[in-house]
């Protein structure tokens, strides 16, 4: 062991010494259109040496006391090598979170250091692994305060790989969370990875925080995440760290765009499913110099101003609300002590900013689940992280309100599911569909009788029965709607319908003797007058399932009549049955 000791020392020495650090870029790529977000920038010892492996690098170094030289030495090169090869977009760099407090760490992070590189400290990402000690939380978190206002921002690292993000996440309040790569393996097979990521996923909207899932090492990862709607990824698949920079493959890009457009179709179910882009008003913006005695100015020239968005450059910097300036200018003294002064003195830095394709239900959710001094803040919206305009909160509820009232319009008033205007519009789409759909027509056999002799009563809850079943065991992303009487229709892929029609024919039949009388039951039927008025024996309730594949249609009048005649065959088989056209 002693030798092993001394070869590392002697190498650790010679890395540090000679700067002999390799480095390496790894894309982080949109995973809404496959556009480079920024890149990690990884550190690897010299090759064919046993530190080479960076986890064998780091420990050594943490164990031998030359843990800041070598994290200093991979910043260096990381700055370096980025502004060389022109790497566009965020900066992701690695830091050991206590080594964030030492003051050569802030010295070396100045504004004039960035300058030699042409950066600007937005565009730094310091990324705190979790799975690091924090000897010192309360001193830490003064420190991340310190780099958040000079616009530095910061990602958890590794989130899923231990027990203790979650406290971490909430604590610091970072921009940006990393997905483990152990919860994104095989995540297209596992449900609870799913829901896990999807739930972090939704955290991580209302909180106005990204997400970023590392290690994606497969196509069906991929789509998984896009479904979930995870912000950005990286991995091997989409590309590998590498010393150059390379454009992501046009495949994963071609990837990404169609499972992305697909995903943007299903999701259209409820109308609420309106872009906020749509009710943006596009303000002018002020530049961050600006004395506030001008902004008091031209907020009394128009009392419909909510506010300013501000800006250092092409930099969307804070936001300063009417209501904020008026609460600078009260009292004796705030003019005088504010007047002079630029807008950057009083400006809000942490302000709530969506993208402008946000739909408009989710921002109302997000706005809405503010603290209350800041509720009735105005929000901003951005495209291809550009400023493109302002939402007042006025503006959002009425559109909100509206939107509401006009799905609710569009629903079935008994089962409360989509009517006859949005199934027309989902079976168009579904015929559209690059990807192979069925079609699936529900009815309940014998229902006349069962209404003459039970009442429309107790009809009624049949078909609240038969929604409930096709609600509850529908997939994610299909959809059901509501025909009308006791017809229902549901739009899921071709692959899961033979599965999922057993299952409904299951819970159906088992829930039938809910509705009969004991002696009905027994006799396994009921006596009604038929059409033309002659008593008959009616069986009890069943339900015939037709399936129409959209690959075998062209429109909705060839699926309509095709379905019909299914569903005819179907009725004239005994009990609940299926039969799909596949």
């Amino acid at each position: 062991m002693a030798i092993e000791e001394i070869d590392y020392g002697d190498i650790l020495s010679y890395i540090i010494e000679e700067k002999a650090i390799q480095t390496v870029f790894q894309p982080i790529i949109s995973l809404q259109n496959g556009h480079i977000y920024g890149y990690e920038a990884l550190s690897r010892g010299p090759e064919n040496t046993a530190l080479q492996n960076p986890e064998v690098l780091f420990d050594y170094a943490m164990k031998s006391g030359k843990l800041w030289e070598l994290e200093n030495l991979c910043r260096g090169n990381a700055l370096k090598y980025a502004h060389h090869l022109k790497a566009e977009g965020k900066l992701f760099i690695n830091v050991n979170p206590n080594i964030m407090n030492d003051p050569k760490f802030k010295q070396g992070f100045t504004k004039e250091f960035l300058s030699r590189f042409n950066m600007d400290s937005d565009s730094i990402v310091f990324e705190i692994t979790e799975r690091e000690a924090i000897n010192n939380l309360k001193d830490f978190i003064t420190t991340v305060e310190h780099y958040k206002k000079q616009f530095y921002q910061i990602a958890i690292d590794d989130v899923g790989s231990g027990y203790s993000g979650l406290n971490v996440i909430t604590d610091v309040r970072p921009h940006f969370i990393k997905l483990d790569m152990k919860l994104i393996r095989d995540i297209d097979k596992d449900r609870t990875k799913q829901l896990l990521v999807k739930s972090l996923s939704e955290f991580a909207n209302y909180s106005q925080i990204h997400i970023i899932a590392e290690g994606i090492e497969t196509k069906e990862e991929l789509l998984t995440l896009i479904d979930i709607g995870v912000h950005f990824g990286q991995g091997y698949y989409i590309q590998k760290p590498n010393k150059q920079l390379f454009p992501v493959r046009k495949d994963i890009k071609k990837i990404i765009e169609l499972e992305s457009v697909r995903k943007n179709i299903i999701s259209s179910n409820r109308l609420t499913d309106t872009s906020i882009e749509q009710i943006a008003t596009p303000l002018r913006t002020i530049a961050s110099h600006t004395p506030i005695s001008k902004v008091s100015k031209l907020m009394d020239a128009n009392d419909a101003l909510p506010g300013f968005c501000i800006k250092d450059g092409n930099k969307l910097i804070g936001v300063i609300t009417r209501n904020k300036l008026h609460l600078k200018f009260s009292g004796p003294y705030g003019y005088s002590l504010y007047n002079t002064k630029p807008v950057t003195a009083i400006m809000s830095r942490n302000y709530m900013k969506v993208d402008a394709s946000t739909p408009i239900d989710v921002v109302a959710k997000i706005a809405m689940k503010r603290d209350p001094i800041h509720l009735y803040d105005f929000i901003t919206i951005t495209k291809d992280d550009e400023y493109f305009g302002v939402v007042t909160v006025k503006d959002l509820l009425e559109k909100s309100m509206q939107l509401e009232i006009d799905y609710a319009k569009h629903l079935n008033p008994l089962s409360e599911l989509p009517g006859n205007i949005m199934i027309e519009k989902e079976l168009q789409k579904c015929i559209d569909s690059s990807e192979e759909l069925t079609v699936l027509y529900f009815d309940i056999d014998n229902f006349k009788p069962y209404n003459d002799v039970y009442g429309f009563e107790k009809g009624d809850k049949v078909i609240i029965r038969l929604a409930e079943i096709l609600e509850k065991n529908a997939l994610e992303n299909s959809f059901v709607g509501h025909i009308g009487g006791d017809d229902f229709i549901m739009i899921l892929h071709t692959s899961k319908s033979n599965e999922l029609c057993e299952k409904i024919i299951r819970e159906f039949n088992s829930s039938v003797e809910h509705f009969y009388h004991s002696h009905d039951l027994l006799k396994g039927c009921i006596i009604s007058k038929n059409r033309h008025g002659i008593e008959e024996h009616f069986p009890l309730l069943t339900i015939s399932i037709a399936g129409v594949t959209n690959k075998t249609v062209s429109s909705i009048y060839d699926l309509s009549e095709k379905a019909s005649y299914l569903k005819k065959q179907c009725k004239q088989l005994s009990g609940s049955n299926m039969l799909l056209d596949q």
